[in-house]
C-alpha cells in the first residue's frame, strides 16, 4: 500500500526559508519520479517541482531559482528546499507519485509566508 507523508511545513516571513519532506513507503522509491504540488484557497492544485527517476528535475516559473527538489533514495525521501518565500507562495504543499496510471498523494502540509 502506498503512503506518503509530508512533514516540514508552517509560518515563516517573507524572505525565508522552509524545507518540506515527503517519506514514501509500499513501492519501489527508486524507480519511480515524484512531484510537489500546492493548492492556495479558492485555486486549482498547481505543479511546483518535480524529479524523475534519473533525478531530472523540472520547476514552475514561479519555483525557478527559488525552490529545489531533491530525493534521498536511502530514506525513500523527497525534498522540496523553499527560499525567499513570498505571501504568494502560502498554500497547502502535496508531494505527488503517478504510478501505473493511477495517481498517490499525501495528506499535505501548511505553507504559510506572512508577517
Amino acid at each position: 500500500q502506498v503512503q506518503l507523508v509530508e512533514s516540514g511545513g508552517g509560518l515563516v516571513q517573507p524572505g525565508g526559508s522552509l524545507t518540506l519532506s515527503c517519506v514514501a513507503a509500499g513501492y519501489s522509491f527508486r524507480t519511480y519520479g515524484m512531484g510537489w504540488y500546492r493548492q492556495a484557497p479558492g485555486n486549482q492544485r498547481e505543479l511546483v517541482a518535480r524529479i524523475n527517476r534519473y533525478d531530472s528535475t523540472d520547476y514552475a516559473d514561479s519555483a525557478k531559482g527559488r525552490f529545489t527538489i531533491s530525493r534521498d533514495i536511502g530514506k525513500s525521501t523527497v525534498y522540496l528546499l523553499l527560499n525567499s518565500l513570498k505571501p504568494e507562495d502560502t498554500a497547502v504543499y502535496y508531494c505527488n507519485l503517478v504510478m501505473s496510471q493511477s495517481d498517490y498523494w499525501g495528506q499535505g502540509t501548511q505553507v504559510t509566508v506572512s508577517s
